[in-house]
C-alpha cells in the first residue's frame, strides 16, 4: 500500500525520482500509479502532468503494455525517404538550368510533391550554387503574363481611339491640375526627371494611384494595360512598380519642404479657404526592415513601441484638410516641430494661426510659453502624475461645478469641472487648468489653455472636436495608404506623405465644388460616390470625351458644372477635356 508520508530523498534517490527526460518521467509516473498505488491526480501532479494527460498516458500504456521504456528518445527521422526518392530527379533538372520553382513544377507533373525548401536543401547538399538570373529565352517555355511597353512620353499616341477604363473618375481632377502649375512647381523644387518620364509626368502617375484609393501602389502591375491611367499622366503606359520605387528614392529630401510650400500657394489660389483653428498630432508609420538608424516610436493602433518613421501632421479643423506634414523628424527634433509649423503658416499667409489644439506629448512647457508670447491660443492635455491625481481626488465636492455641453447627441453632457489658474516650470505667468470628471472616463481629464476668459463648455467642446483628427489621420492611413512602407512598393515615406497632401487638397477642391455636404465629407465618401467610376474615353481630333455610365450621383456632378467644363490639357496635346454623364 502507498505510504503517504513525504519521502526524504537522498542525492542519488533524486536521480531516479526526478527524471531528466520524457521517457524516464513516463516510466516513474506509471510505476508510482500501478506499483505504489499513488492516486491518479497525485501521480500527475508529482511528475508534472495534467490529470487529463496522465489518464491518456495510462490508457496508452494499457493498450501497449510491452512498450520499451529503456531506450533513448528518438531524435527525429535520420533519413527522408521522400527527399531521397526525388534526389536524382532534382539533380537532373538542375543540370538543365531549372530554378527551384521550375523543379517543383516538374516534380508535381511527375507525381511527386516536394517543397521549394526541400529542393533547396538537396541542391545545397549536392554542391549546386544559386542559379544566376536568366534571360527570358533561357527559361522553360510556359504561359507568361504579357509585357507592357516601356513608359516614354515621346511614344504617347493621341490619334483617334476609344477605350474603357476603370479609372474614369480620376479625370474629374484634371480641371484642377490644369490650373496648378505642377511642372513649374516641381522644377523650382528640384524634382528629378528625364526625357522619357519628366518630373511632372512621374508625379502625376504616382498621384493618379494615390487619388484612386481603392488600390495600393503595389497593385499597379494589375492595371498596367489600363489606358486611362497613362492618359491621365500624359504617358503611353503607366510606369512599372520598379520605377515608382526608384523615382521616390531619387528625390532629395530638401525638395519636399519647397514643393509643399509651392503647392500650398497654388491650391490656395483655386478657392480653398483657410481656417483659423488647427489640430496637430504625430503619427508613427511602421517600418518593417532592419535599418539600425530607424528609431522606435509609439504606435497607437498597436499599443506598443516599434521601429517607425515619425510624421507630424497639421489639419485645418475648419476646412477638414491636411495643410502641413513632415516625415523627416528625429526624436530630438519633435518638440520643436510645432514652432516650425507656426513659421510655415506665418510665411505662407502673413499671420500666425489663431488657435492650435494638440496632445500632451507634442511639445514642452517652454514652447507653450513661446506660443503664448506670440499671441496664439492653444488647448492641450496635461499629463497626470500620481501626485496630481491624489490632489484631485482630495478636492472637496464644493469646489466642483457642473456645466452643460452643447452637443445634444453626447452621452455625457453634464460633467463636473474644476477651473483653476496654475503655474508651470518654464512658463511665464499663470495658465488655466480645467479638470473634468464624469466625462465617461475612469480618470479625470486635465486640459491646459491660455484662453483665460473663454467659457469652459466652449473649451471642452472644442477640444472634443480634436478627436476628429484621429479619424482624419485614420482616413489618410486607410484610404491614402500613408503606411506605404509596408507595401510591395518601397515608396519613400516623405514622397508618399507629400502625395497624400496633394491628394487631400484635390479631394477637398472637388468636394467644395459639388457642395451638398461633400465640402466636409471624408475622401473615402467622395471616392465611393464619384471617383470609383468606369468610363468610356474617346480621343477625338481636338477633344477628349469622358463618358460616364448612368450613376445615382451624376446629377450632383451636373449641377456642380462638370458637364460645362471645356479645359485644354497641356500634357495631352492641348486637347479639350469634356465630360458626358449617362
Amino acid at each position: 500500500m502507498f505510504n503517504s508520508e513525504p519521502l526524504k530523498l537522498t542525492k542519488y534517490a533524486k536521480i531516479f525520482l526526478e527524471p531528466s527526460n520524457s521517457t524516464h518521467r513516463q516510466y516513474e509516473a506509471l510505476r508510482a500509479y500501478f506499483i505504489e498505488g499513488l492516486p491518479s491526480k497525485e501521480a500527475a501532479s508529482r511528475f508534472g502532468y495534467t490529470p487529463g494527460s496522465f489518464r491518456l498516458l495510462c490508457h496508452q500504456f494499457r493498450q501497449n503494455p510491452d512498450r520499451q521504456f529503456f531506450l533513448p528518445p528518438p531524435k527525429g527521422p535520420q533519413t527522408s525517404p521522400k527527399k531521397d526518392h526525388a534526389r536524382d530527379q532534382v539533380i537532373t533538372m538542375r543540370k538543365q538550368n531549372l530554378s527551384v520553382y521550375d523543379i517543383k513544377r516538374g516534380l508535381e507533373e511527375a507525381g511527386t510533391s516536394l517543397s521549394t525548401v526541400s529542393i533547396s536543401i538537396i541542391l545545397k547538399e549536392e554542391g549546386f550554387a544559386r542559379l544566376p538570373r536568366r534571360r527570358d529565352d533561357e527559361r522553360p517555355n510556359k504561359v507568361r503574363p504579357d509585357t507592357a511597353d516601356v513608359a516614354d512620353v515621346r511614344n504617347l499616341q493621341l490619334g483617334f481611339r476609344r477605350f474603357r477604363t476603370q479609372f474614369g473618375g480620376i479625370f474629374l481632377f484634371l480641371p484642377y491640375l490644369v490650373r496648378i502649375p505642377l511642372d513649374e512647381i516641381l522644377q523650382e523644387a528640384g524634382f528629378p526627371g528625364s526625357k522619357m518620364i519628366p518630373a511632372a509626368h512621374a508625379m502625376r502617375s504616382l498621384l493618379a494611384l494615390k487619388l484612386f484609393g481603392n488600390a495600393r501602389h503595389s497593385h499597379v502591375m494589375s492595371f498596367v494595360f489600363d489606358e486611362g491611367l497613362p492618359l491621365f499622366a500624359g504617358l503611353n503606359v503607366i510606369p512599372k512598380r520598379s520605377f515608382l520605387t526608384e523615382y521616390s528614392c531619387r528625390i532629395h529630401p530638401h525638395c519636399y519642404p519647397k514643393v509643399m510650400q509651392l503647392w500650398f500657394d497654388a491650391v490656395g489660389k483655386l478657392g480653398i479657404e483657410r481656417g483659423v483653428s488647427f489640430d496637430l498630432d504625430f503619427h508613427t508609420i511602421p517600418f518593417h526592415g532592419e535599418d539600425a538608424l530607424v528609431e522606435k516610436h509609439y504606435v497607437s493602433k498597436r499599443s506598443r513601441r516599434q521601429k517607425g518613421i515619425l510624421a507630424f501632421l497639421a489639419r485645418d479643423a475648419d476646412k477638414n484638410i491636411f495643410c502641413y506634414a513632415n516625415a523627416q523628424l528625429r526624436k530630438e527634433q519633435q518638440n520643436d516641430e510645432i514652432l516650425r509649423f507656426i513659421e510655415f503658416w506665418e510665411r505662407r499667409t502673413g499671420h500666425f494661426p489663431e488657435e492650435l489644439i494638440f496632445d500632451s506629448k507634442l511639445t514642452t512647457y517652454s514652447n507653450l510659453n513661446r506660443i503664448n508670447q506670440m499671441g496664439i491660443k492653444f488647448i492641450t492635455l496635461r499629463r497626470r502624475s500620481k501626485k496630481m491625481l491624489e490632489e484631485i481626488y482630495r478636492t472637496p465636492v464644493s469646489a466642483w461645478r457642473r456645466i452643460e455641453l452643447d452637443n445634444i447627441a453626447r452621452a455625457y453632457r453634464t460633467p463636473r469641472i474644476l477651473d483653476q489658474k496654475v503655474s508651470l516650470d518654464e512658463y511665464e505667468g499663470f495658465i488655466r487648468q480645467l479638470t473634468i470628471m464624469d466625462l465617461g472616463h475612469e480618470e479625470p481629464t486635465v486640459l491646459m489653455t491660455n484662453q483665460l476668459n473663454r467659457p469652459a463648455s466652449k473649451l471642452l467642446g472644442r477640444y472634443a472636436k480634436r478627436m476628429i483628427i484621429e479619424n482624419a489621420i485614420a482616413d489618410g492611413i486607410d484610404f491614402f495608404h500613408m503606411d506605404a512602407l509596408s507595401s510591395a512598393v518601397a515608396m519613400k515615406v516623405d514622397c508618399d506623405l507629400q502625395l497624400t497632401l496633394m491628394a487631400s487638397s484635390l479631394y477637398r477642391l472637388i468636394g467644395s465644388q459639388i457642395g451638398n455636404g461633400y465640402n466636409t465629407a471624408k475622401s473615402r465618401h467622395i471616392f465611393r460616390d464619384f471617383i470609383n467610376a468606369t468610363a468610356q474615353i474617346s480621343i477625338e481630333k481636338e477633344e477628349i470625351l469622358v463618358r460616364f455610365q448612368k450613376r445615382a450621383h451624376n446629377p450632383l456632378l451636373k449641377a456642380a458644372g462638370f458637364e460645362e467644363i471645356e479645359t485644354p490639357i497641356p500634357w495631352i496635346g492641348n486637347k479639350i477635356l469634356r465630360f458626358i454623364f449617362g
